[in-house]
């Protein structure tokens, strides 16, 4: 008999309540990168605080330079120094829902819906990203409080409101409650499944530098027909620069680049080699039809495991409707580079600086602006007990092996929480590729979450059993 087969018998008995719960949460618009959304996201942190306070964790929120962080703790009567010490995280602020006209229902009055195939899902901003998912570790742990009446081990919870926005306040934040948020793991539901019947474990996450650089030419916009050719053109000078960021081979020319870069280790590729990934299908599915990263390299490799530099947007001279024969007197780049294990992002930073400096002619300048926090690649190491347990929980749960996958994304306070507070992360997320997590019409498989939730009720028992 499953040693937990009580508790999972209770989450699923208390599964439509768990959905009440979560509607009432997607309900609050707290959008954190709108200063007009300030009081939804502390009506959204008051929130999360009652629910962790009505199942029994002492509760706090604690202020940081922009929205409060939401603390939760719960310590078993009879704790030791060798008592299991697990932080859950998650966010509880959530993407602008813009454009409204494409959503199908109204994005913060969530909607459950049954689709052609069956599937019963949410709609909602925040429906998956993240109040959802976060929703799966506190779900899990009600299911064991009203079950055994205690939970397994000492148990912190940390939610967060600026995933979205600007968090780089977080890592200070982080230092200076060093003491109560340091674990032994945390747990991370912010992240994807492989598909809707298969689990994964993020063990892979990119880091991400962002920087806009911004070539100066003549003092004023020139007339081209007086000034054509003889005048330097600053359009001219910043597309030359970014042409010259990659080779033929989409091998990025930065030198000290790829410094200290570790290849995939042979396991994990032939794990994803069985994945059986349709490249093909995946450049399809948005109107493209052939790879243009690095040559030698699979698409599930560049955009798990390997750096990126990409343009993000260009400005400059006239854009408007109709013609003005213009040599402006500014262009501008914005760039973000995603990074992975063994790279430092602030010497990435310094190294396309040192690029672009020496390719600017006389005649023209350039500035820079920081206009977005740094974030480091995180790798979680192949041995860690706490992965293999994890593994095997979703495996008992799913009835398949997890896929140990890459994110090509970030998320920032992951590497935080390995930098600052020496302690892993277990990053089993139940989102889907298709849950439209920025987009409009964000939705959650109600199937991934039931199944999240049972999971980490299955993960918790798991790693409280480490012998």
């Amino acid at each position: 008999m499953d040693s937990v087969n009580d508790i999972l018998q209770r989450a699923d008995k208390d599964f439509e309540g768990s959905i009440g719960r979560l509607m009432d949460y997607l309900k609050i618009p707290s959008i954190s990168a709108d200063r007009a959304y300030g009081n939804a996201c502390l009506q959204a942190a008051d929130w999360t605080r009652s629910l962790l306070k009505d199942m029994g964790f002492e509760t706090s929120l604690l202020p940081t330079p922009a929205h409060p962080a939401v603390i939760g703790r719960y310590e078993p009567e009879h704790m030791d120094s060798d008592t299991l010490h697990i932080l859950c995280y998650g966010h509880y602020d959530v993407q602008p829902p813009d454009p409204i006209e494409l959503w199908k229902t109204p994005p913060f009055e969530p909607s459950r819906r049954k689709g052609d195939d069956g599937v019963e899902r949410i709609y909602a901003r925040g429906a998956c990203d993240d109040k959802g998912q976060l929703m799966t570790i506190l779900e899990a742990n009600r299911a064991w409080l009203r079950t055994r009446g205690r939970l397994p081990c000492k148990i912190t919870v940390l939610v967060e409101g600026d995933e979205e926005s600007d968090c780089t306040h977080l890592d200070a934040f982080l230092a200076e409650n060093r003491r109560d948020l340091t674990a032994d793991v945390a747990f991370v539901c912010d992240t994807s499944m492989w598909d809707p019947r298969t689990p994964a474990i993020t063990t892979k996450l990119r880091g991400c530098v962002m920087d806009e650089l911004t070539i100066s030419g003549p003092r004023i916009d020139l007339h081209s027909g007086g000034y054509g050719s003889a005048a330097a053109n600053p359009i001219h000078v910043l597309t030359g620069i970014l042409a010259e960021l990659r080779d033929k081979n989409g091998r990025i020319r930065i030198p000290g680049f790829y410094r200290n870069v570790r290849e995939v280790s042979p396991p994990i590729l032939r794990q994803w080699k069985n994945l059986k990934f349709d490249e093909r299908k995946f450049l399809a599915s948005v109107g493209l039809a052939t790879s243009k990263g690095e040559k030698g390299f699979s698409v599930l490799e560049q955009i798990w495991a390997r750096p990126t530099c990409e343009v993000n947007g260009i400005s400059g001279g006239y854009a408007g409707e109709g013609g003005k024969t213009v040599i402006p007197a500014k262009a501008s780049a914005k760039l973000s580079f995603r990074l992975v294990a063994g790279q430092d992002p602030q010497a990435i930073r310094e190294a396309f600086r040192s690029f672009v400096r020496k390719r600017v002619p006389k005649d023209c300048g350039v500035s820079f602006n920081d206009y977005g926090g740094t974030a480091s690649a995180v790798e979680l190491a192949g041995d860690n007990i706490f992965l293999r347990k994890a593994a095997a929980a979703l495996k008992d749960e799913w009835g398949r092996e997890a896929v140990f996958k890459g994110s090509g994304g970030s998320v920032p306070i992951v590497g935080s929480f390995d930098r600052i507070l020496g302690m892993p992360s277990i990053m089993a997320g139940f989102s889907l590729d298709d849950d439209a997590a920025h987009s409009p019409n964000e939705k959650y498989d109600l199937r991934c979450y039931r199944g999240g939730i049972r999971s980490w009720i299955r993960i918790l028992d798991a790693v409280t059993k480490l012998s």
